[in-house]
Order: C-alpha cells, then sequence, then structure tokens
C-alpha cells in the first residue's frame, strides 16, 4: 500500500556522495526533486556527536544512508544518533540505509571467550529505533536473523553480471569465476550462474588474522580470464596473493570484482603493483583519493538499486525484482546494453 508521504532521504558524513547519489536517481524516478533533509551532524572538542534536525520530519517515512565503514565506530554512533533524534521528533518509519554493514566479520565465535559483535551491532540499531534495515552483500547471511526487525539484503552479484558481460562482452567463454575461498563459494557461484561460466576456488590456510600461509586452486584455471569474487577487500593481501598463484597456474589474466573495498593501509598500492588487471568495487564505502587515482581499480555505483529499492520500500512492493538482472537493465539505463 502505498504511503501518503513522501520518502525522505537523511545522511551522516560516511559517505555523502552516495547519499547525493541517491537522492538525484530517486528525483529521476518520482520526476519532481527529492533531496536530503537539512541536517547538522558534527563534532564537540571532545568528538562527541552532535545532531540536529532543521525540518520537520513528523509522520515521515524516513531513510538514514550510512555506510558503518572506517572510522566504524564513530560512523555507528552517528547512524544511532540520528534515529535517536528522528525517533524522538516523531519520524512515522525509520529505515536504516547501510550500503557496508561494518562489524560483519565477527558474526559467530570462531575461538573461546571471544564476542559474536555483529549481533551486538544488530541489537544497538534495533534498540535505537530502526524500523528496518536496507543493506548490501552481508558478510554472512546469517545476520539478517540477528535483527528481530525487517532486512533487506541486496546483492551485487547482478550488477557485476551486467558490467561483466560488458566489458568482456566477445570474451564470455574464456571467463572462469573464482572464490578465494571456501566461505564464499556461495557467492562466486551465484555470479558465475548468472554469466554460465565454470568455477574454481582458492583454497587457503590462514596462520592468524590477515596473514595467508598457503594457498592452492581447486580446478583448471589454465588458458582461463580469471575473475575473482568476494564481498569485502581490506588490505588486500590475499586478494594479491589469490591472483599471483591464479598466474602460476596457467591463467591468462586475473581480475576482481569486490563489493566493498575498505581498501585500507597499503591496500591501493598493493593492488597497483598486483598482477591483476583491474578490481571493480562498488561505492558503497566512500572512495579516497588514492582509490579514485588508482589506474587498476573501477568503482561501480549503487545509488541506481538502492534508490529503486527505496522507492520499493516505500510502495510496499517486491525488493527482491531488484536480484534479478534482467530487472536491473533499465534501472541502469545507458551503462550497460544487453545484445
Amino acid at each position: 500500500m502505498p504511503a501518503n508521504t513522501e520518502p525522505k532521504l537523511i545522511s551522516g558524513n560516511a559517505n555523502l556522495t552516495l547519499a547525493k547519489a541517491i537522492a538525484r536517481r530517486m528525483s529521476m524516478h518520482r520526476g519532481m526533486s527529492v533531496s536530503l533533509v537539512d541536517a547538522r551532524v558534527e563534532r564537540f572538542n571532545d568528538q562527541e556527536i552532535f545532531v540536529e534536525v532543521y525540518e520537520n520530519v513528523r509522520g515521515e517515512d524516513m531513510y538514514i544512508i550510512q555506510p558503518t565503514s572506517n572510522p566504524a565506530n564513530d560512523n555507528l554512533m552517528e547512524l544511532l544518533i540520528m534515529t535517536d533524534a528522528l525517533r524522538r521528533s516523531s519520524a512515522d518509519r525509520i529505515t536504516a540505509v547501510i550500503p557496508y554493514f561494518g562489524y560483519a566479520r565477527q558474526d559467530r565465535r570462531a575461538k573461546a571467550r571471544t564476542p559474536i559483535t555483529a549481533k551486538l551491532v544488530a541489537n544497538m540499531i534495533a534498540e535505537a529505533g530502526v524500523d528496518r534495515v536496507l543493506t548490501l552483500d552481508l558478510h554472512a547471511a546469517q545476520i539478517q536473523g540477528f535483527f528481530d526487525i525487517p532486512v533487506d539484503n541486496l546483492y551485487a552479484s547482478p550488477v557485476f553480471a551486467l558490467d561483466i558481460e560488458h566489458h568482456f562482452k566477445d570474451q564470455m567463454q574464456d571467463l572462469m569465476i573464482v572464490s578465494p575461498d571456501v566461505g564464499g563459494v556461495a557467492r562466486a557461484r551465484e555470479l558465475a550462474k548468472r554469466i554460465n561460466a565454470p568455477l574454481s576456488i582458492v583454497d587457503k590456510r590462514r596462520e592468524k588474522a590477515g596473514e595467508v600461509a598457503e594457498m592452492t586452486v581447486i580446478g583448471s584455471v589454465a588458458g582461463k580470464k580469471c575473475i575473482i569474487v568476494d564481498d569485502i577487500c581490506d588490505t588486500a593481501g590475499t586478494l594479491c596473493k589469490a591472483a599471483e598463484v591464479l598466474m602460476q597456474n596457467g591463467a591468462t589474466e586475473v581480475h576482481s570484482y569486490i563489493t566493498h573495498g575498505v581498501l585500507s593501509g597499503p591496500a591501493v598500492e598493493r593492488v597497483g603493483n598486483s598482477v591483476m588487471k583491474s578490481l571493480v568495487i562498488t561505492d558503497s564505502i566512500e572512495p579516497t583519493e588514492a582509490v579514485r587515482k588508482a589506474k587498476n581499480i573501477r568503482i561501480v555505483p549503487t545509488a541506481p538499486m538502492f534508490a529503486q529499492a527505496i522507492l520499493n520500500i516505500w510502495n510496499g512492493t517486491s525488493v527482491s525484482s531488484l536480484f534479478e538482472t534482467d530487472t536491473l537493465v533499465p534501472i541502469y539505463e545507458g551503462m550497460y546494453q544487453r545484445s
């Protein structure tokens, strides 16, 4: 059932560029101006966060656009405090649009005496007053079950499929999708199915977090253009080493499609010096200047998909329709033409 009020967007400081792009897209879809709600999200001298909303939001359907990327704690607190400000201002419904859901890598107790931080963060978001969450490529599917409120988890694979079909138009038969670890097989298989490509796996053995001791390729990649698929690229050590191992096993080229380009520390330099021909990421996290300038890093926009998802939620229509590549073709009009 369509809402009586227009959807209203508000953004923290985590990714203002994406928030403005979503507003522009929604303006195109609605045929009327959609802009971000006028507000200030600032710091006191001791770095406490202060939020003030300048517009009336009573009875409104509000969408807070705020990835919880680096600095994760600051951006998470901004999200919680903005939610509290809107709830106390009598907003009717609050949807947290979290393009990158931080703390998702701590989704289970892998060892004794460790936290499940993803569950803690889910509790905090719900307790703050969020009614619904919209996110992209959660690190682990079970995180949806950590919430007692609806969670819509969008997927980058339909957009990646469009991008691959566009950039590898005449080479589709040479492609091989590669999962950089056993845990990511389901994600890689999903993309391989969409573009009708075979699947290979890089089996890695970790000695400790951030370090990889040994890598083995499962499946023949000889003579193939390999596309590594994953949800997060942090320091890019594993990714660059996987690319090297694939080349050593006879791959002709290696490209990577990663949803969330965390790209911390030496990541950009590593990618620039690696054997990878290209790294494709989304703009779920605000790209740094170094990322924008990197010659072999390309950014795919998510604003068209998020704008449509927000409108579908507001209208009470299906969000899962956006899981289909064909549904996204008109949304990404002009970017990708299918034959």
